[in-house]
Order: structure tokens, then C-alpha cells, then sequence
């Protein structure tokens, strides 16, 4: 992976997404382990990192509601002195947020994508990001999901990963490790 024109993006590792929290996701604290060491990564090299917060604003929520704790960024990737923090109300980080424009004034061409949820956010995201031109990766083993459902059919959290992470792969990003990106 070139690390020339590069940022790191963190989207929703927010604390409602842990054990504790109001929408618990599966291997939620291994990805932010995960997602740990690729910031630590970017913040060595002085490369661009942005962190995303998702604040719910639609009717009904039920998790990321605005002023409690769970809408904070988790404290294994809390924000640097100087790194933005963009707030979203949509799956797609780029969606009424100064994502693109911040992105294109840092020179960024590539990203590396970290976060939760895979099937959701992770997805809608680095779709947006490829069709904005941008070479994406995305970290698999630092973002994390929950199980869903289709009727009667349950479909477990590592399935829904893995597939999400798939379908990313065939067109829209390089899956790569944390080790991948630090070795860089």
C-alpha cells in the first residue's frame, strides 16, 4: 500500500457499540485493538486521520443519541489534539458532512477505512469514497458487526462480516490487516 497521499478515516467506534452499550456488536473491542494500532500507525508517519461520529438525529433512535455517553468516540481511539472529528446522521460518512472537501484539501487519494458496523457504515462509506475517485483499503479485523435477520433466517455476525467484507473486495477496496498497513 502506498502511503503517499494517504489518510486513515475511524468511522463510529463509539462507545454504544461495546459491551455496555445500547447496540452491542460482535468483536466490537478486538477492532478497536485493531483499529488502535493502525492509528498509532498514521499518527507515527504524521499522515491525515479523521475520526467520523455518528450523532442520531432521526426519530425513534435508540443508540448514538446526543449527550449521553454512548455517542462518545470509544477511549481506544479517542481523537488527537488537531485530528477533526466530522459528525454524520447517515450510513455514508460523506452524506452533509465536509468529509469530501477536507480529504481534498489534505491531497488525500488513497484511505485506509477502520470502524463499525461492516454491513452498514463501513459499506455505504467506502462505496462513496471509491466513487469519488479515492483507492480504497479497508482494515477488516478493525471493524465489527452484529448478526441480522431475515425473517425466520438468522444470519451470525461473522457471516455478515465476512460477506460485507467480500463484496467490498471484489470492486471497492484492498482488504488488508492492521500488520499490512504498519509494515508500510
Amino acid at each position: 500500500m502506498n502511503l503517499d497521499k494517504i489518510a486513515l478515516l475511524l468511522v463510529d467506534i463509539q462507545n454504544d457499540y461495546f459491551p455496555g452499550g445500547k447496540m452491542e456488536l460482535e468483536g466490537s473491542v478486538e477492532a478497536s485493538f485493531a483499529a488502535k494500532r493502525t492509528l498509532d500507525h498514521f499518527r507515527r508517519l504524521r499522515k491525515p486521520v479523521v475520526h467520523i461520529q455518528h450523532v442520531s438525529t432521526r426519530p425513534g433512535a435508540t443508540f448514538f443519541l446526543p449527550g449521553t455517553p454512548g455517542v462518545e468516540i470509544h477511549e481506544n481511539v479517542r481523537p488527537a489534539e488537531g485530528e477533526p472529528v466530522f459528525q454524520k446522521s447517515f450510513p455514508n460518512s460523506f452524506r452533509e458532512t465536509p468529509l469530501l472537501n477536507y480529504l481534498r484539501e489534505q491531497g488525500a487519494e488513497r484511505l485506509v477505512i477502520c470502524g463499525m458496523m461492516t454491513h452498514m457504515c463501513i459499506d455505504a462509506t467506502t462505496r462513496a469514497a471509491f466513487d469519488f475517485g479515492f483507492e480504497c483499503a479497508v482494515v477488516g479485523e478493525a471493524c465489527a458487526t452484529r448478526q441480522l435477520a431475515l425473517g425466520e433466517e438468522v444470519v451470525p455476525a461473522k457471516h455478515v462480516h465476512l460477506a460485507f467484507l467480500a463484496a467490498l473486495g471484489a470492486v471497492y477496496a484492498k482488504l488488508v490487516t492492521a500488520a499490512d498497513v504498519a509494515a508500510e
